[in-house]
């Protein structure tokens, strides 16, 4: 392996070629840093315009599939800056040619919700764990509500968003926020038989079909996109905010 922090991988099938982008960024818990989402949007770049990549799996080198935003670049990165890049990273999977099948073995957290939530399918395990954890910070989900919220059953999102409570792997699939969760010894087999069963499809048939699913998702955040970055900048940048967060890590020391 390389230093990088997002490692694009290839495997040869009888029925197509499967391409997987690992995030491995493990001193941060794969946080949201500049360099990490820079190296995914290129990579979701390069998977899209692979004529021989059929079936795209995003993953995590190590338990945590991501922590959210990186808060240590808040003082060197621009709020706006950030918030405009998940937008595009969600845009990017959302308008990918191909399936992209996230897997996730263990937490996910804030922004990291956006990226599952922009994934066609999604794979759990019932030990992985899900927080929408602005709300303790002062601050409010904006920029992945774009694809969080459309996944999301409104009770649910109601109770995870205000609540801001941990909730697991099968929770998570009854919420409508993951396709399916599966024991942790089942999760390499389930993604092995989704993938397979995707692989199965025609590429344009696959690309077609997507784009009409995802029809609604895209214009969605391609029409709010911007006023949702707008939104998590102001609040992040109040008063009220700075508070919440020094206070949640005093508690969380």
């Amino acid at each position: 392996m390389t230093d990088e922090l997002v490692h694009l991988s290839h495997a040869d099938t009888a029925d197509g070629r499967v391409a997987t982008l690992t995030l491995d960024s493990p001193a941060n818990r794969n946080a949201l840093s500049r360099r990490l989402v820079t190296e995914l949007l290129e990579h979701l770049a390069t998977t899209d315009a692979d004529d021989t990549v059929t079936v795209v799996v995003l993953r995590s080198a190590h338990r945590v599939f991501c922590s959210g935003a990186d808060l240590s670049e808040a003082g060197t990165v621009p709020m706006e800056e950030g918030a405009r890049a998940m937008v595009e990273v969600q845009r990017r999977i959302v308008a990918h040619s191909k399936p992209v099948v996230a897997v996730l073995p263990g937490p996910v957290r804030a922004g990291g919700i956006g990226i599952v939530a922009a994934a066609d399918v999604v794979v759990a395990s019932t030990a992985a764990t899900f927080a929408l954890t602005e709300v303790k910070l002062g601050v409010t989900p904006a920029v992945i509500s774009l694809t969080v919220l459309p996944r999301l059953t409104d009770r649910a999102a109601s109770l995870a968003a205000l609540g801001g409570e941990v909730f697991d792997g099968a929770q998570a699939a009854a919420y409508g926020l993951v396709t399916t969760a599966v024991a942790p010894e089942e999760l390499d087999g389930e993604v092995d038989r989704v993938v397979g069963s995707l692989l199965t499809g025609a590429p344009q048939g696959l690309a077609a079909t997507k784009a009409l699913l995802n029809a609604p998702l895209l214009a969605r955040i391609d029409a709010e996109g911007e006023a949702m970055v707008a939104l998590s900048a102001r609040l992040f940048r109040s008063d009220a905010a700075r508070e919440a967060m020094t206070a949640w890590f005093s508690r969380s020391r």
